[in-house]
């Protein structure tokens, strides 16, 4: 037991000499990993709070100075506290806007379409125009098309005719009606046969004629 004892201190007192520190590899003994992020965390991100704030980037703004953190537009200005931001609630843009630019914090509209589309044509706001007979239009303000279209009455005859760049039909004979298949002027009457004598209705040209028998000429010759 004495000796393997003297043994022990003998190696004790003969390795000490034989490593010196210059054949020590600190990479053989890395730091513990809490350590060595501590150190590098240290030495890559300092401690700005209270004294500036970081962008993205790692640029440093001082206290009271306004910068605009990554790709947005909106501003935010350093304080002791950290970056207050900007964050506004932007108007919406109209529907019918036709240029939008991205300078400002929020989107704004530079171009509206101030023209009316109908029917393939284009019309300035307020224009008035009849894109047929019957239609009476307007471009809004609203860039839309507003258009009336004509009631025409109730033709006085039973042949009205349309004329170019009229809306409602016109009787180029005047008022009339029928008796039978037989065209009769009104206001006056007419014997349309041997028979018959017909007159139209008073204010109804659409309905037939009224008619009455007469003592018919082939029982007077008889």
């Amino acid at each position: 037991m004495a000796l393997h004892i003297h043994e022990a201190w003998i190696l004790l007192l003969v390795i000490p000499g034989l490593v010196t520190p210059a054949a020590i590899n600190h990479e053989d003994y890395p730091a513990d990993e809490g350590d060595q992020t501590s150190s590098n965390d240290n030495l890559i991100f300092d401690d700005y709070r209270g004294k500036g704030c970081v962008d993205d980037s790692g640029f440093v703004y001082k206290l009271g100075e306004r910068f605009f953190p990554g790709h947005s537009n909106c501003p935010c200005v350093c304080t002791e506290d950290g970056p207050v931001c900007d964050q506004p609630e932007c108007p919406k843009i109209h529907p019918k806007c036709t240029k939008v630019e991205h300078n400002g914090c929020c989107p704004e509209c530079k171009e509206v379409k101030n023209f009316c589309e109908y029917h393939g044509k284009n019309y300035k706001i307020l224009e008035e125009f009849k894109p047929s007979p019957c239609e009476w239009c307007r471009c809004e303000p609203s860039n839309e098309v507003h258009c009336v279209v004509a009631d025409c009455a109730v033709p006085e005859c039973v042949n009205p005719v349309y004329e170019p760049e009229q809306c409602c039909p016109v009787c180029k004979n005047g008022p009339n009606c029928f008796a039978g298949t037989t065209i009769i002027p009104a206001g006056i009457e007419v014997k349309v046969d041997d028979c018959n004598i017909c007159h139209c209705h008073n204010g109804d040209w659409w309905k037939p004629a009224q008619c009455s028998k007469r003592e018919c000429q082939g029982k007077q010759a008889l």
